[in-house]
């Protein structure tokens, strides 16, 4: 298995995590401080570097407001896209 932390899916997950957060109108301050989290693990997060498990998406989908099944759908469908393209 190839390791995903920076392959175009582990890419397309973080972007969708830093979109969501900022269309929610929350900073990564804001959203660290929700999770019980110093933010820079945010910006790892964001930024690709650092993976989130299943838990931590939950979380932090909770956190935004957000269904998680419906921003894992979303994520799914960008997958499908990128790998399309």
């Amino acid at each position: 298995m190839a390791k995903t932390l920076f392959s175009s899916a582990g890419r397309e997950l973080a972007q969708l995590l830093a979109g969501a957060r900022s269309r929610a109108g929350m900073t990564q301050a804001q959203l660290a401080k929700k999770l019980g989290r110093p933010q820079p693990v945010i910006s790892l997060i964001e930024r690709g570097e650092r993976r989130v498990d299943v838990i931590e998406f939950c979380d932090i989908a909770d956190a935004l407001d957000i269904d998680p099944a419906e921003l894992f759908a979303r994520f799914l469908a960008a997958r499908a896209r990128y790998d399309e393209g």
